[in-house]
């Protein structure tokens, strides 16, 4: 650790809504560092041990719990509260898992599928034989008190959120608008990597050891959250070629389904993947971007596979 935390937030100290109405548990002056321990998004439900079984007991009442609310000297409402990401550890496994009813495809996958990826200390894990993904890891949910609630920890807002955005590691910074004084930052749902656009509905969720230091801005004044990217490769792709299929739709959403279906089914016809498996590889590795959106009424989402993880 470079940086001595100024309080530890331990992972038993966690809320399930994001709510103005929700107290802090500490309180750290504008500059203040926070170690958070956290939980993986299941709350410790799922484990290294699990099987697909399991997911049919999951408490879904317990998952995507946020480590919070810590109060922040001086915040007020209008002000910017500067989220610097320090340090991000995971722990040495985690989970992939389509849950029936939830991701871009669920229609078409019904059935539940469970992967563990034991995690190295290194720059890569195997996802599975001859696939080694970059590791990248950061938190899914970080945001302030929102403006109203309770809100649901599930779909991100302008108080930041769920808003599983890969480039938030460490050495970025966030900055989130403040709705009510003291700020109440909370974070949560640790991610060792995943694609842009988590299109199964989740990464490699792991526990998580994170850092973050707390700055009130005064001069700044947001509307939803900006973020500057690490100055490092830490969130990019290895670099080299990728395989792309496109959606193309009148809407985004069929877009980047079709895109992803057409991904799919490139994995399973190159390098022999079941369907279900190539969808969890898309969550993992593969991302989404908009690749045109002015020519209507038609708009182009492609899906990027980087090849280096079939070195």
């Amino acid at each position: 650790m470079l940086t001595t935390p100024t309080i530890h937030v331990a992972r038993d100290r966690f809320h399930l809504a994001w709510d103005p109405a929700i107290p802090a548990i500490e309180t750290v002056p504008s500059g203040g560092v926070v170690e958070f321990d956290l939980l993986d998004a299941s709350g410790g439900q799922l484990t290294a041990s699990s099987t697909v079984a399991d997911i049919a007991t999951l408490d879904f009442a317990r998952v995507d719990q946020v480590n919070g609310p810590i109060a922040v000297e001086d915040a007020e409402p209008g002000d910017t509260l500067q989220v610097e990401l320090l340090e991000f550890e995971h722990a040495d496994w985690g989970w992939t898992a389509s849950i029936p009813g939830f991701g871009l495809l669920a229609e078409d996958f019904p059935d539940p599928a469970y992967h563990v990826t034991q995690l190295p200390k290194g720059p890569r894990a195997e996802f599975l034989p001859g696939i080694r993904v970059p590791l990248a890891p950061f938190c899914g949910e970080i945001g302030v008190a929102p403006a109203t609630g309770p809100l649901s920890t599930i779909p991100p807002d302008a108080h930041g959120g769920n808003m599983d955005t890969r480039h938030l590691t460490a050495g970025a910074t966030l900055f989130l608008p403040v709705f009510h004084a003291a700020a109440r930052l909370s974070m949560g749902d640790g991610h060792a990597t995943q694609g842009d656009g988590e299109v199964c509905g989740t990464a490699i969720e792991t526990p998580m050891r994170a850092l973050v230091r707390l700055t009130v801005r005064k001069d700044l004044h947001l509307t939803a959250p900006e973020f500057l990217t690490a100055a490092g490769p830490a969130a990019d792709r290895p670099v080299g070629r990728r395989y792309v299929t496109d959606g193309i739709a009148p809407d985004l959403l069929t877009a980047g389904r079709d895109a992803t279906r057409r991904m799919i089914d490139w994995l399973g016809r190159e390098h022999g993947l079941e369907p279900v498996i190539a969808y969890l590889l898309c969550s993992v590795a593969v991302d989404l971007r908009i690749s045109e959106i002015v020519d209507m009424p038609n708009f182009v989402v492609s899906a990027h596979c980087p090849l280096a993880i079939f070195d």
